[in-house]
């Protein structure tokens, strides 16, 4: 499973949170990203421009 940590502060959600990446999927070429924090408060529907600006990988 993939972990993601924020980099910058999105949403009202401070930097450092980590993620877990829950789903992905593609709709006419929009994909979208389904995370969830690490202890399950959080859980946020973004797009793929956001996942990378916000973002960075942690664990794969």
């Amino acid at each position: 499973m993939k972990k993601y940590k924020l980099k910058n502060n999105f949403k009202g959600i401070k930097r450092g949170t980590q993620f877990f990446l829950i789903a992905e999927s593609e709709f006419i070429g929009i994909k979208e990203f389904v995370l969830r924090s690490k202890d399950l408060s959080i859980r946020l529907s973004i797009t793929e421009n956001e996942l990378h600006k916000n973002f960075s990988l942690v664990f794969e």
